[in-house]
């Protein structure tokens, strides 16, 4: 087994040297910008789409606030009529439309919460990406800087290949130590932001059942509102 460890642990040592030579410093610097660069977009495509469904909650908030004054005049109209089931089933889509308009306008705050935490994860992340995109052209220019002095080092003092191995190996660890740094902040950004999404539960059948007898005695009193108007008029 001796003998096998020795063989694993130089076999492993020959595929780092491999994987040292072939990796482009630059290369992975850009590769990991361009990561946190994709993760803002899609930060910033979550935002639109939180916007838009706001928008068009408003929007039928809007159309069922109108729709309540015309349920309204025909209701009095009905009572006018001498038809008081009419000017009652008027009333009675009058209080179904002003609980939906309820449960929209609770929507939309909701959804305003979620832009507004959204909003404060691409802010932040925004500042992390470039403050990372600065650094990331220093490393290059150091590295590029630290490359050329060490071969012309090489060519004046002849160092060994291993003793280059060995700083080569330093500066990758060092640098892929900085880009997982960067990487654990950007989740931890988005992880301490809260935005999660929220499985929506089942209704309470009590407070369901509640909803409609308030929403019975709301019509009762709607109606003798209006009879009251439609007598005194």
């Amino acid at each position: 087994m001796g003998l096998l460890a020795r063989i694993s642990t130089v076999f492993k040592a020959k595929i780092n040297k491999v994987l040292d030579q072939m990796e482009n410093p630059h290369e992975t610097l850009d590769y990991s910008y361009e990561k946190q660069v994709e993760l803002l977009q899609k930060v910033r495509r979550n935002i639109t789409n939180v916007a838009a469904s706001k928008k068009r909650l408003e929007l039928q908030v809007v159309k069922l606030k109108s729709d309540l004054n015309k349920l309204d005049g025909q209701a009095k109209e009905a009572l006018r009529q001498g038809r008081e089931d009419l000017a009652r089933l008027a009333l009675e889509r009058k209080v179904q439309i002003e609980q939906q308009i309820q449960d929209l306008e609770q929507q939309v705050a909701d959804l305003n919460k979620e832009q507004e935490k959204l909003t404060q994860v691409e802010n932040r992340l925004r500042a992390k990406v470039e403050a990372f995109r600065t650094k990331k052209e220093v490393i290059k220019a150091r590295y590029s800087a630290s490359e050329a002095q060490v071969k012309i080092g090489e060519a004046m003092t002849g160092l060994s290949e291993e003793l280059a191995d060995v700083g080569m190996a330093i500066e990758r660890a060092e640098r892929r130590t900085e880009e997982m740094q960067a990487r654990a902040s950007a989740i931890d950004e988005l992880i301490a932001s809260g935005v999660l999404e929220e499985p929506l539960g089942e209704k309470d059948p009590v407070e369901a059942e509640l909803k409609k007898m308030q929403a019975a005695g709301r019509v009762e009193d709607e109606l003798s509102r209006l009879k009251k108007e439609v007598s005194e008029g």
